[in-house]
């Protein structure tokens, strides 16, 4: 665990280097880089221009959102034009029918719910899922920036309120306990998809 521990406080003292010349924008084109391609050390670079500058926690918040989302076109282009074939080679045959179902019915939070989670959650998968079958773009787009919006935010609070060692105490924690996770978000969203649809039908109730 020290060791984990000293690796990323020099890994973040490094990125630091190499990104403060480009302000705000480092944290967009690491995000950027991320998502469209090579898996970059996103949220060490969040977790360290946070550090750096608390009060400009949006800011970089909103760049890595901004990078994480623009770069994710690049995946859903691959998808759209036939990712089907490279999907199926990269998973399972049964998991991939579960994750094209999800998709099916519930595309906006199949997609939101994973762009939450931090590594090593296979993100790069949901969103080549999700272009398949044939996601509407713009929801597409929203449901990862609305994912990244709320994973950031809280990595940014989390490291201003405990420091940079959070993200070693959370990458940890999710490693050991991934499925535990997984069952989490799963129960969240069954639960607000049931008190969508009771609310659906309380409402067509009273028209009715």
């Amino acid at each position: 665990m020290k060791t984990i521990g000293k690796f990323l406080s020099h890994y973040s003292a490094l990125i630091w280097a190499v990104l403060k010349p480009l302000g705000a924008y480092g944290v967009f084109l690491v995000a950027l880089v991320d998502s469209a391609a090579l898996g970059m050390p996103v949220d060490v670079a969040v977790a360290t221009y946070v550090y750096q500058a608390p009060t400009r926690l949006f800011l970089y918040v909103l760049m890595a959102c901004a990078g994480e989302t623009l770069g994710s076109l690049v995946i859903y282009a691959i998808g759209y034009k036939g990712g089907e074939e490279l999907l199926r080679k990269r998973i399972p045959a049964e998991r991939f029918e579960k994750i094209h179902n999800a998709f099916d019915k519930h595309p906006f939070w199949s997609l939101m719910v994973p762009a939450i989670l931090p590594p090593p959650t296979p993100f790069k998968l949901f969103a080549l899922a999700a272009a398949v079958t044939e996601m509407q773009l713009s929801h597409y787009l929203m449901a990862i920036f609305a994912g990244r919006f709320i994973r950031f935010t809280l990595l940014g609070l989390l490291t201003i309120k405990f420091g940079p060692d959070v993200l070693r105490i959370v990458t940890l924690a999710v490693r050991r306990h991934l499925a535990l996770v997984g069952l989490i978000a799963a129960v969240g969203l069954l639960a607000w998809f049931v008190k969508q649809r009771a609310a659906a039908r309380a409402k067509s109730t009273v028209l009715g």
